[in-house]
């Protein structure tokens, strides 16, 4: 700690929902796994990696949720991904061909081509099928802090009224990151930045010491506290909760105001996938029929006709003109708020990682430049939550209310007209896992095979993600198949069980399928006597 006058705390989200159908020949939705590795996590390890090897003095926070790590660490996921890459190099092949007579567009393609090319190259060799390797090395080098997050990602305040599901959320997370980081994990990133009075326990008696919550959580407290959002508050049950400073994050995430918005910037959804003629594209999109991005995209933002060509250079320096225009107003930012404070105030800045890149491409470069900037600050250092509460131990007792980062800060995003359903059979499946785990405490062998792949098919179902894609209508069908499709599961192991039966081809083929937490005991549904057996 130095004679900074304030902190800059990066926190990067990094999750997906378990998608894995080994099953299908090739899957439409495993190109939500595909893109973000290709356009967010490969760039972002070496992005990071290449400051860390300068000797860069920074330090984020990124979340690895143990849905993402365990696809990261899938052997046909891996494979898929190899194959996903060899089908953008080929597609480049063609657009250096087809755009042999317009030069600003054989460029663009040559420059797509090459990132395909580099993340091939990197993904194989660098970091052996398991980019994970980039994030150990990254954390060992003390440049990020790896947080977890509950186990598939459920928004927590929809199941206050069934403890053990939250219970069993973050211990099966603690193993999780236990199994691949080999330690425990200090802090936690709640789904959804989804808080309710209370939830810190659960964290607590895992061992967790910190967690992120929304601005209003805290701000809305019945007692108020005298730093704000700027330094983090000891909740009820002793977790420190650090709060998403408004002012830093509205600069990333805003449509109006925010630095992505601007028309020098790539136009991340015209993709020649949907804009080329299908017999051309056919070979490149799915099934041949199904239209959907290729990664070769053309124009900025505005407009998207043959006058807005996108021009990488250019979207580069803006980014680092964006970059120094953010650093200079968080120095201002700690200028004034410093001299109220008897610490330096930490200016907390969540995201989704997958902002970064995949939504905004230039957001890398954009990153790149907000570390380089700040570690040549005098007024401002990047550190991590848990540097800062290392050295402030002393934080003030502030209970945050209910709040959520979601549209209008509460619960409407996962709980509404079109996803509402789901609950009533979730919550109905969740209270029969823990009647299993009472009725049978302590099976061995096939029983618990079965089992152990009842309760991993409960956690799949209370995924947030499912009621998201609901509510925002993007591949609905696929969300609500898969939530019916684990409580299908479920059900159906619960009647066998009933029955005192077991189809083990059956089980066989969906442990294939499902085949997340493969260190997951069903008694983590039961008491902590029965779940420690």
């Amino acid at each position: 700690m130095g004679n900074e006058k304030g902190y800059l705390s990066f926190v990067l989200h990094s999750h997906l929902p378990y998608v894995h159908h080994p099953e299908l020949e090739h899957c439409l939705e495993e190109n939500w796994f595909f893109d973000a590795l290709s356009e967010t996590y490969l760039p972002l390890v070496n992005m990071l990696t290449k400051l860390c090897e300068e000797n860069i003095d920074y330090k984020i926070t990124i979340s690895l949720s143990p849905t993402l790590t365990s696809m990261f660490q899938d052997e046909l996921l891996q494979e898929r991904f190899v194959t996903y890459l060899e089908n953008k190099i080929e597609l480049g092949e063609r657009e250096l061909e087809r755009n042999k007579g317009n030069e600003e567009l054989l460029k663009l393609a040559e420059f797509y081509r090459s990132h395909f090319e580099m993340c091939l190259d990197d993904f194989e060799n660098k970091y052996k099928r398991n980019i994970i390797r980039g994030f150990k090395a990254l954390e060992k080098a003390g440049c990020i802090e790896i947080v977890t997050t509950a186990a598939t990602h459920p928004f927590l305040p929809l199941y206050q009224d069934f403890p053990k599901v939250i219970e069993a959320q973050i211990h099966t997370a603690v193993i999780s990151y236990g199994r691949v980081f080999g330690r425990a994990p200090r802090g936690m990133w709640i789904p959804e930045l989804g808080y309710f009075p209370g939830l810190g326990k659960y964290m607590k008696q895992y061992g967790i010491d910190y967690s992120f919550i929304s601005a209003h959580g805290q701000l809305f407290a019945t007692k108020k506290s005298k730093y704000g959002v700027y330094a983090p508050v000891q909740t009820s049950s002793g977790i420190l909760a650090f709060s998403r400073d408004i002012t830093a994050s509205r600069p990333v995430w805003s449509n109006e105001e925010g630095y992505p918005s601007d028309s020098i910037y790539r136009d991340s959804r015209q993709d020649i996938g949907f804009d080329l003629p299908l017999d051309y594209i056919g070979p490149y999109i799915f099934d041949n029929s199904v239209r959907m991005t290729t990664g070769y995209k053309y124009y900025r933002i505005a407009n998207g006709d043959s006058g807005h060509i996108y021009r990488p250079e250019k979207a580069w320096a803006k980014a680092i003109e964006h970059a120094e225009n953010f650093v200079y107003k968080r120095e201002k930012q700690v200028d004034k708020i410093s001299s109220m404070m008897d610490r330096p105030p930490v200016i907390v800045c969540p995201s989704d990682s997958e902002f970064f890149g995949k939504w905004w491409i230039e957001g890398i470069t954009w990153l790149e430049h907000v570390i380089r900037k700040t570690a040549a600050s005098t007024k401002l250092k990047m550190i991590s939550p848990s540097t800062y509460i290392d050295h402030y131990r002393n934080n003030e007792r502030v209970e945050p209310i209910y709040s959520s980062w979601g549209n209008k800060g509460y619960a409407g995003v996962w709980l509404g007209g079109a996803n509402d359903w789901i609950y009533r059979h979730i919550h109905k499946a969740s209270e029969r896992m823990e009647e299993l785990v009472s009725r049978y405490p302590d099976e061995s062998g096939l029983k618990k095979r079965v089992l152990n792949q009842a309760a991993r098919e409960v956690l799949l179902a209370q995924s947030s993600d499912w009621p998201f894609i609901m509510k925002t209508c993007f591949n609905a069908d696929y969300a609500k198949m898969r939530v019916k499709k684990h409580l299908f599961n479920f059900n159906n192991i619960y009647d066998n069980l009933c029955r005192n039966t077991v189809n083990t081809e059956w089980l066989t083929r969906i442990e294939k399928e499902d085949n997340v937490f493969p260190d997951l005991d069903y008694r983590i549904f039961g008491d902590d006597d029965s779940s420690a057996k």
